[in-house]
């Protein structure tokens, strides 16, 4: 075995071996090491080389006072490297190694489609600039939810192009929204893109998948028969769409009155908090149906508390047939007038007698609870009370 010559010693060997490690370190890379000082003028760093690395104060600006202060020797600390060539060692950064960090951050949110929040910054006509992970994003106005543009823009400023009393030109508002800079922001990460310093955000993305996950859970716990709080969201031709508290349900407009309603508005406005009956739960299909109606009795099911066989009443008659006409007495309850109770008379039609939106008084004959029917009587009426004068229904 030939002898070991000194360039060969195994102390010299390990230092070849240093050498090549600390050459290994690349511009740009994140390592991680542990402080060995820490003060305001600057952090030495061992990274795992015979030289420490270096932060000087302007590299450290994300690190507050109170954070310099609490750190010790020996914590654990990510820096991006600045320079290896020089002579003092490597110089670090701190910021950017937060702000590279970051990006990779919202790199990983945006690839698993998850929430992340951040802080709001300012903002500007397009919409809100976000601090997220160390990285300044941008919410367009169109992704945001719980902010809106009428409340960036202070209604008393004048529009672009718009004159004040002087007949001077007025410039459109700058939104500020002072009172939400501060102020934090559920998101979804939409784009990443490093190169050009772009990291764009949704709120609203963010609050549908909370509301998905809440409406899951609320319609996992709601039980039919039950009753809740809402508040009504929205109205279409066909019903209310009510909010409760995680997921709207629909009242059908058959359910909104137990009487006849041609528009959802005649009941319900936008805005209304009310008691709904939970009437379906579909879990498959995610889908509530709720009633009005059915907070209150069927009419049917109340009317001998309010009506008797012989009573004299006021209805106003909706429809005629050839065998008679028909009249409410309220919303929902209507009884029949049979052509033969009309009059004494001989008569070839209803129309002769009455016609639709006039108001007459009828005698109850018969009442059938249980399938929803009256009978009525004009000519009974008239017998004990005279001859009626008929009046239009407002």
């Amino acid at each position: 075995m030939p002898p070991q010559t000194q360039d060969d010693s195994p102390l010299d060997m390990q230092q070849l071996l240093d050498e090549m490690e600390f050459k290994s370190l690349r511009r740009g890379e994140i390592v991680e090491g542990s402080v060995m000082r820490a003060n305001s003028e600057g952090i030495y760093l061992d990274i795992g080389h015979k030289e420490e690395g270096f932060i000087p104060p302007n590299e450290m600006r994300t690190i507050p006072s109170d954070e310099l202060e609490a750190i010790n020797e020996g914590d654990p600390l990510i820096a991006f490297v600045l320079r290896t060539d020089s002579q003092d060692g490597p110089i670090l950064s701190v910021d950017r190694a937060r702000g590279e960090e970051g990006w990779r951050e919202l790199q990983k949110y945006m690839e698993a489609d998850e929430t992340i929040e951040g802080n709001i910054i300012g903002f500007n006509r397009g919409g809100c600039i976000l601090e997220v992970a160390n990285v300044q994003g941008f919410v367009p106005m169109s992704q945001l939810v719980t902010i809106s543009h009428d409340l960036l823009v202070p209604q008393t400023e004048s529009e672009e192009g718009q004159s004040n009393a002087d007949g001077d030109s007025v410039e459109a508002a700058q939104p500020d929204g002072a009172e939400f800079v501060g102020t934090s922001l559920k998101v979804k990460v939409l784009e990443v893109n490093r190169s050009r310093n772009r990291a764009i955000f949704s709120e609203r993305s963010a609050l549908r998948e909370q509301r998905e996950a809440q409406k899951a859970a609320l319609i996992e716990e709601l039980s039919e028969g039950e009753i809740r709080k809402g508040k009504v969201t929205g109205i279409s031709n066909f019903g209310a769409f009510v909010d409760m508290g995680g997921a709207d349900g629909l009242i059908h407009i058959s359910e909104l009155s137990w009487g006849m309603v041609n528009s959802p508005e005649e009941i319900v406005s936008v805005g209304q908090e009310l008691d709904v009956f939970v009437l379906r739960v579909d879990r498959e299909s995610m889908k509530i149906a709720l009633s009005l109606r059915r907070m209150h009795p069927e009419p049917w099911d109340t009317i001998h508390e309010r009506y008797q066989v012989g009573d004299v009443v006021s209805a106003t008659v909706t429809k005629l047939a050839d065998f008679g006409a028909f009249a409410r007495l309220e919303d929902s309850i209507e009884g029949l007038i049979h052509v033969t109770e009309l009059t004494s008379a001989v008569i070839a039609h209803p129309r002769e007698v009455v016609s639709e939106g006039t108001t007459v008084k009828v005698k109850i004959l018969r009442i059938e609870a249980d399938r929803k029917r009256l009978g009525l009587s004009l000519k009974q009426s008239e017998e004990e009370f005279g001859e009626q004068v008929f009046t239009a229904d407002e």
